[in-house]
């Protein structure tokens, strides 16, 4: 049996402190609390990240097509971030095709396993969209 690292250790530790102060967070799900932050409107993203910051320049979809993007480069990490903005992508005007060749795309700068983790995310997302749509 190998030995725990510190992080691992800490991790544990943290835990086990957070069921103490409340069990109710041995069942957390972020999936669910991304459920209760509303998908803004198409025209309230154009107004606040769109065209409201500069008339001439990147509406909502490409600013979060870019996002999607620098999200992908980080390794697609921050889960709850990364659907989120796939989830506004979409509700802004972005095709699966789009976000899937955005994902894409960053295979070249952020490799492959990025990429995958990414596209991953990205299609759990559109199926949980395909099922509220049913």
């Amino acid at each position: 049996m190998t030995a725990k690292t510190p992080f691992e250790l800490m991790m544990e530790q943290a835990q086990e402190m957070a069921k103490a102060f409340n069990p109710a967070m041995t069942s957390f799900d972020p999936k669910g609390f991304e459920k209760l932050w509303p998908t803004m409107s198409k025209d309230a993203m154009e107004m606040f990240f769109g065209k409201g910051l500069s008339k001439s320049g990147l509406d909502a979809k490409t600013r979060l097509l870019l996002t999607l993007a620098g999200l992908t480069m980080q390794g697609a990490q921050a889960e709850t971030p990364f659907r989120m903005t796939v989830r506004h992508a979409m509700e802004a005007g972005a095709t699966e095709e789009e976000i899937a060749e955005t994902i894409a795309q960053m295979s070249m700068f952020a490799g492959i396993p990025a990429m995958t983790r990414a596209m991953d995310l990205a299609r759990e997302v559109m199926a949980d969209k395909k099922d509220d749509e049913t």
